[in-house]
């Protein structure tokens, strides 16, 4: 852990998984304000870039080679990226995907390397194809320098992987505060397993998804009466930072605004007070009795939909609708996201998107309920 924290240094890492886009197009990223953005970032003493083989539908990576791989010296910033494993179908796959990701972002190795989504079923698949030694092998040629997995499942899960692959040397997880005490994430059972193991922790959704970062009504009471200035998406960022064994915070910052708010915090990084934690549990007790979807917008039910559905987009809406009321907001908002794509109502309920959900959420249901709301 002292080894990896004097590497990172500062708790904020920059998750490329939202950057800012161009006319809503989710692969037209917008390379000027990303740059910009960057320029601002590492400034102000942060250095840890995040991104993945399917983020912005494989533009991740071609952006971070260009507005960052190509406008600094390779020691002046972290980088990490995630093996695609579902993609693999033998072992030589591993090496072809890694030579790939590689020459998209144009660096000769990454700084950390995880195995990407794992759960029981892919840890069982990666094993029978040699993936974890494939990863120590990486690491012994210079490929990568430091190896580990993102994680969707549950506490014993993850204790049986750390178990086997004591060689993993950081896992990273889904950890906010709403999720903290849930029996679908498990957040806190699965830091605390990370703990037993000695592994650190990198925390992806610490925002949920972007959930936590604006909280109507009594929920954001309490907060708001701690400090009018503050952002609720500094509390839950800063829960997430304040837990020993995190070596870091990603976060998915889509535009300038955003940046500037979390760097003001994470610069020089304050633990939460015991105020501040009681102010945050009063949020989780409100946000419950509101029956919104508890969706993080990562986009993986999307992928391979019959029906074209923008799935997170319609959970978006409906959560509005069901905080704010179904008015001609919420109603202009999800008539753009069906003009072109499939309606709630359109689903066919063959399950592909539950597959792929790592939240678990029962989708073909929720959209009829989604529907319902917007007939």
């Amino acid at each position: 852990m002292n080894n990896l924290n004097e590497i990172v240094s500062k708790k904020l890492g920059f998750g490329c998984m939202r950057l800012p886009v161009l006319d809503g197009n989710t692969e037209n990223i917008d390379d000027e304000a990303f740059c910009r953005m960057i320029d601002s970032y590492l400034t102000q003493g942060f250095r840890y870039f995040d991104t993945a083989y399917p983020y912005h539908n494989g533009n991740s990576e071609k952006a971070v080679k260009r507005c960052l791989v190509n406008r600094y010296d390779r020691e002046k910033f972290l980088l990490a990226d995630k093996m695609p494993v579902w993609l693999v179908k033998e072992n030589p796959d591993y090496e072809k995907l890694l030579d790939e990701q590689l020459d998209r972002c144009g660096v000769s190795y990454f700084d950390f390397y995880l195995l990407h989504a794992m759960n029981k079923e892919r840890a069982a698949e990666v094993e029978e194809k040699g993936g974890f030694a494939f990863m120590q092998k990486m690491k012994a040629e210079g490929k990568v320098r430091h190896i580990g997995f993102s994680f969707h499942d549950t506490a014993e899960v993850l204790d049986e992987i750390l178990t086997n692959h004591p060689e993993m040397e950081f896992v990273q997880l889904q950890i906010n505060y709403y999720d903290w005490d849930s029996e679908n994430v498990q957040s806190g059972k699965c830091y605390e397993t990370a703990v037993r193991h000695g592994v650190p922790v990198i925390v992806m959704e610490p925002v949920k998804g972007g959930t936590l970062a604006d909280i109507a009504g009594e929920a954001g009471r309490a907060l708001r009466e701690l400090d009018e200035d503050a952002s609720f998406a500094s509390y839950a960022i800063r829960f997430a930072a304040s837990l020993d064994n995190v070596l870091l915070v990603l976060s998915g910052m889509s535009d300038e605004k955003q940046l500037a708010d979390n760097t003001s915090y994470m610069r020089e990084f304050k633990p939460l007070t015991d105020s501040e934690q009681a102010a945050v549990a009063n949020v989780v007790e409100e946000l419950k009795k509101l029956p919104t979807i508890a969706c993080t917008k990562c986009r993986y039910c999307v992928e391979g939909c019959p029906k074209k559905i923008a799935i997170p987009e319609l959970f978006d809406d409906y959560n509005m609708a069901v905080q704010f009321g179904v008015n001609h907001l919420t109603k202009s908002s999800y008539g753009r996201h069906t003009a072109e794509r499939g309606k709630a109502d359109d689903c066919i309920r063959c399950g592909k998107c539950e597959g792929q959900c790592p939240q678990h959420l029962e989708i073909r249901s929720l959209l009829e309920q989604v529907a319902n709301t917007f007939a």
